[in-house]
């Protein structure tokens, strides 16, 4: 009675297939095909392999294999199929990136597979396949590590990361477990994310490889507890306050996090023999337009001053990026979520460029080039080409299977206090080294020494105290002479300071 009630399920779900063509006719792609087939209930219903290699074999397991090199969702259409899941894991990018292009644009669902390996080691379970995300359509070359020197820099070393629980810090966390600390203290004032971190590493991770400090990197007595009891080797330090029109608001709690915490950790480290000091900064500190970039750009002129002073043996080390795809600051989790609730789809300006790089890709290069660094170094990561933000609004509509402007509105609402049209890497007084790494290079700025930046900080903490926050974005603006506000309120600032 039971087979004839599946036969009948199966009956009935025959005609809800959804028809669909598979990318590649490698082993991978004729793998996934097979686990495909193998589920209950069916699916999908794969029509065809598609293939730009004019090959001798035209069929697999009784599915044609279509020679086809342009107008891909033509012949899709043409094959009664609404979705092509991409198998291929070796695939030529510039094909990639003109299948994709042609099938969004023409409401062609693009869909992604398990790698051969997965389906290996998971058997028993369906296969994976969903929806293309943006970050699959970042078009970069893969990262080339230095494993050795990286396991030779954190191997057996205590190793303090300060905003663990970040969408940047935590994945740092992820990265440097697989070289075999002796421990990592996870610094974040964050309880929940921190706890959820805490669970995900004991996963795979001995409970005694990590400790969790619910803590504030502004509080030194706190900090000073840290160094004391654990006295670490490395701090990777990636706490900050970082969305611009919020400290465009509350730029006293930019001055305490971004400055004070910062002068905190790194003094402390000085103090406790630390090898090497790793910020993690921003783009948005190079010429900043907002009190968070310059709050940044102060904190990297102290590390380096401080890298400089006479009585340094810490070696203080600066990395700067854009933008990071996924992160919590980033537009795309913002956008997924526009979408998912039926729109509109919010940018600030239709000529907004950014900057981007995946979250796992940052951390890579983190850890490269806190290993090359011998102190001083602000750090410059390759970046690619710039994206325009209306173009990734458009795209991301299209890969939920949406059509841009009809199913979903794209809004304009105006650029948001302290925001750029693009972001910088560089100033416009500094140049470029090459490193080993080609995706890693150094900018060469100016260095103030140490006495004077310390004296600047000390009077901007002062300032601070008096709760004026006019004359503390003058005092930054007196600091970081390049910074000139844009979209804001400090913005007639700007011709108080050139005028003096």
């Amino acid at each position: 009675m039971k087979q004839v009630y599946n036969a009948l399920i199966l009956f009935s779900l025959e005609g809800k297939k959804e028809k669909i063509v598979v990318w590649g006719s490698n082993s991978n792609s004729i793998s996934v095909v097979k686990a495909l087939q193998m589920e209950v209930p069916l699916k999908y219903n794969v029509v065809a392999f598609l293939s730009n290699n004019n090959e001798s074999t035209k069929v697999i397991n009784n599915i044609p294999i279509i020679f086809v090199s342009n107008n891909f969702s033509k012949k899709i259409k043409s094959l009664g199929a609404t979705s092509i899941i991409i198998a291929d894991d070796s695939m030529n990018k510039s094909v990639r990136m003109q299948l994709v292009e042609d099938c969004l644009q023409n409401s062609i669902r693009v869909l992604k597979a398990a790698e051969i390996r997965e389906l290996e080691n998971n058997k028993d379970k369906p296969v994976k396949v969903k929806n293309l995300q943006i970050l699959d359509l970042l078009e970069r070359e893969p990262i080339l590590l230095n494993n050795l020197d990286i396991c030779n820099e954190v191997f057996d070393k205590v190793i303090f990361v300060t905003g663990a629980a970040g969408s940047i810090g935590s994945e740092l966390v992820r990265q440097l477990v697989e070289f075999k600390p002796k421990k990592i203290i996870l610094i974040d004032h964050a309880e929940t994310p921190l706890h959820n971190l805490s669970l995900e590493l004991l996963e795979n991770c001995p409970e005694s490889l990590f400790v969790c400090s619910v803590s504030n990197i502004t509080d030194e007595q706190i900090m000073r507890r840290l160094y004391k009891e654990h006295r670490p080797d490395l701090v990777y330090h990636a706490a900050a306050y970082k969305h611009v029109p919020m400290m465009e608001n509350n730029p006293d709690q930019a001055v305490i996090t971004n400055v004070l915490g910062t002068k905190n950790l790194a003094n402390l480290a000085l103090e406790y023999n630390v090898k090497k000091f790793v910020m993690i900064s921003t783009d948005k500190a190079v010429n900043p337009s907002s009190v968070m970039g310059a709050t940044k750009r102060i904190a990297e002129k102290y590390v380096q001053s401080l890298n400089f002073s006479a009585i340094s043996k810490t070696k203080f080390i600066t990395t700067r990026f854009g933008n990071v795809l996924g992160s919590n600051g980033s537009v795309v989790p913002l956008f997924t979520k526009q979408i998912e609730e039926g729109g509109p789809v919010t940018i600030t300006h239709p000529d907004v460029i950014r900057y981007f790089m995946t979250i796992h890709e940052a951390c890579q290069l983190v850890l490269e080039a806190g290993t090359m660094g011998n102190g001083g170094e602000i750090f410059i990561f390759d970046m690619g080409d710039p994206v325009k933000i209306i173009d990734l609004a458009r795209k991301m509509i299209r890969l939920a299977g949406l059509e841009p402007d009809k199913d979903i509105a794209i809004k304009t609402i105006g650029l948001r206090p302290g925001e750029k049209l693009y972001e910088e890497l560089l100033n416009d007084v500094s140049i470029t080294l090459p490193t080993h790494h080609e995706k890693i290079t150094i900018a060469t700025d100016i260095n103030s020494t140490f006495a004077e930046v310390n004296e600047q900080v000390d009077v901007l903490l002062q300032v601070l105290n008096s709760g004026d926050t006019t004359a503390l974005v003058t005092q930054m603006k007196i600091m970081v002479p390049e910074f000139v506000s844009m979209n804001s309120t400090y913005k007639e600032l700007n011709i108080l300071i050139n005028a003096s």
